[in-house]
């Protein structure tokens, strides 16, 4: 055990210092550590606000629900139906970012809102960017509030929503002679007629991993500002394989951030400190990571509706622990205690960061704790999120 011990404390020694020494080495362990929590605080509140509008009936209350991981008529959905129903300025908080805002914004032209005072009503809010919705081509009201927007400075972005009617529709039509490829390269140049030159995302709300809701997140993020583009990703829906796998990098980007905190804390002798504070660091960050890929039991249960099948057969695929459970301390530490390592790994800082010329092997034997159970933690939820998603897809292919 002594060997083992030994041998991770040299490994730990090494990521420690490797990952936080010009950190450290400037501005001091304690320094060091509030910078990082303050910097992890921050991120997990930047604000982002963003503006959904469109002609009425455009379908803008439905892709606020599906953005957000909704479905029409869940608990704080925006309400939907066959006539206008955003009479006013609405804000929808994401249920698990809530720093990610979407306004659903009452039709352009209609009586309230008249186009030509449209943007004066939004001069209180701080909207983002805008996405622009229209089931059918975009008329002259939406040209008109394009150009009202870039010259506010900001940003929009065409979606041309219900792409699943008007596919089905196209298909019944052509029978044997329909091309889907073809069917929506007519409807891109249909919409845009009359618009100057401006791409134009093809979407369902009801089937997000289709058309070009992914191409549409892309191009969010690379517009956004640096320190935006973390929180917008985190918060957009697990519509692909490619957003799950960039969820998971941007996650473990943060990794070493923890244990650094971590090892801030082995670094003073109070008893049982350390494993108190790591195993409330961990139940958070984990609660995190589930509610990000959609393993929450809300979550779970939403994308069994969405996918026409029974929750039973999402679970089933699924292998880690964390699958729409409460995550708590006795969890944790049930998972950790299966490993040995760990155990000893933890035993043996509580015990030598009594020792002042061993603390800096305990506050390594700490950040590699934390470290190594973070990646396993997460490495399982994101592969347990990609099973899902595969599972999903075959269900909806399926009804």
């Amino acid at each position: 055990m002594i060997s083992v011990f030994l041998y991770f404390s040299r490994r730990a020694m090494d990521k420690f210092e490797e990952e936080v020494k010009e950190l450290i080495q400037t501005k001091g362990l304690a320094e060091a550590a509030a910078e990082i929590k303050t910097h992890l605080d921050k991120q997990k509140n930047i604000p982002i606000n963003i503006g959904i509008t469109g002609e009425s009936g455009s379908g803008k209350s439905t892709f606020v629900n599906a953005f957000r991981g909704l479905n029409d008529g869940d608990e704080g959905a925006a309400p939907t139906g066959i006539v206008e129903t955003t009479t006013e300025i609405t804000s929808y908080p994401h249920p698990h970012h809530p720093n990610v805002e979407l306004w659903d914004l009452p039709g352009i032209g209609t009586t309230k809102f008249p186009a030509d005072k449209y943007l004066e009503n939004l001069k209180f809010i701080k909207i983002d960017f805008f996405i622009i919705i229209s089931d059918t081509r975009f008329r002259e009201n939406d040209a008109k509030l394009a150009k009202e927007i870039q010259r506010m400075g900001k940003k929009f972005y065409f979606v041309r929503s219900k792409i699943d009617n008007d596919v089905r529709a196209e298909a019944r039509c052509q029978k044997s002679a329909f091309n889907e490829e073809k069917t929506l390269n007519k409807i891109r140049e249909n919409c845009i007629q009359g618009v100057e030159s401006q791409q134009v995302f093809l979407v369902s709300s009801f089937e997000l991993h289709l058309y070009d809701f992914h191409l549409l997140e892309e191009t969010l993020r690379k517009d956004l500002p640096a320190h935006q583009r973390h929180a917008l990703l985190l918060a957009v829906p697990n519509v692909s394989l490619g957003i799950i796998s960039k969820k998971k990098e941007a996650l473990q980007s943060q990794i070493k951030y923890y244990a650094v905190l971590s090892a801030s804390i082995a670094a003073v002798p109070v008893p049982g400190l350390s494993f108190a504070v790591d195993l409330t660091m961990l139940v958070t960050v984990i609660r995190m990571y589930q509610v990000t890929f959609g393993l929450d039991s809300f979550s779970l249960q939403n994308r069994a509706r969405s996918a026409g099948g029974p929750l039973n057969d999402l679970k089933a695929v699924m292998k880690s622990p964390f699958a729409g459970i409460e995550i708590s301390k006795e969890l944790i530490i049930k998972l950790l205690s299966t490993s040995m390592v760990s155990v000893a790994l933890m035993a043996a800082e509580e015990g030598i960061r009594f020792i002042p010329f061993l603390i800096p092997a305990a506050m390594g034997v700490s950040y590699l704790c934390t470290y190594r159970a973070l990646n396993t933690f997460l490495t399982m939820i994101a592969e347990d999120a990609q099973r899902m998603f595969t599972k999903a897809l075959g269900l909806n292919t399926s009804v």
